[in-house]
């Protein structure tokens, strides 16, 4: 058991018999009342963040995590499939609701990261940024960029997101898997 003081930024404990990581840390004491330590935490399981205040007394279950390197291959009637990266033979069935909101952000060849907690994959964590193929992206208009602004355009997986109003079809840019946005454009179409 680890107690209020062991624990810091990045440490994995479990609550309510779910695993969550410690964001961020605070330590504070108000006056005569007693210290108070202030956490952001987030489940691993389902990716919520939260904010909670824990008192001196208060003892954690260390949360046993392993994670795993797999390659994203596809996703078929609500179940995504995954295989190891040095053994193709061994493969990954999960359903597309323990992947949750990161499925748009998940094209074939990618590496992702497996998180097991009680020999149960549990989530995975993508990579920060990956280059997608511009599907579609409508026409700009010369003069419109004056001002700045964007456009909505589609990537091969589907996910839309708004773009710089330079952006074409056929354009590979970079996406912040984390926040959904564009960071760059890495090749210019033909």
């Amino acid at each position: 058991m680890l107690s209020i003081t062991q624990i810091k930024k990045g440490t994995l404990i479990v609550i309510d018999g779910a695993p969550f990581e410690i964001i961020d840390y605070a330590h504070s004491h108000v006056g005569r009342g007693g210290s108070v330590v202030q956490v952001k935490i987030r489940n691993l399981i389902t990716g919520n963040v939260f904010d909670r205040n824990f008192k001196p007394s208060d003892k954690f279950k260390e949360a046993e995590i392993e994670k795993k390197k797999a390659i994203f291959i596809y996703a078929h009637k609500g179940e995504i499939v995954l295989q190891n990266p040095t053994n193709p033979k061994k493969r990954w069935s999960l359903e597309e609701k323990i992947v949750g909101d990161k499925l748009p952000y998940l094209k074939p060849k990618t590496e992702v990261e497996l998180i097991e907690f009680e020999n149960e994959i549990v989530n995975i964590n993508l990579p920060v940024k990956i280059d997608y193929l511009v599907k579609e992206a409508p026409p700009s208009e010369k003069g419109n960029t004056a001002q700045g602004g964007s456009k909505r355009i589609t990537l091969e997986t589907g996910l839309q997101i708004n773009t710089p109003f330079f952006i074409s079809t056929g354009d590979i840019v970079r996406v912040n898997t984390e926040t959904g946005q564009y960071v760059e454009r890495i090749s210019k179409g033909v």
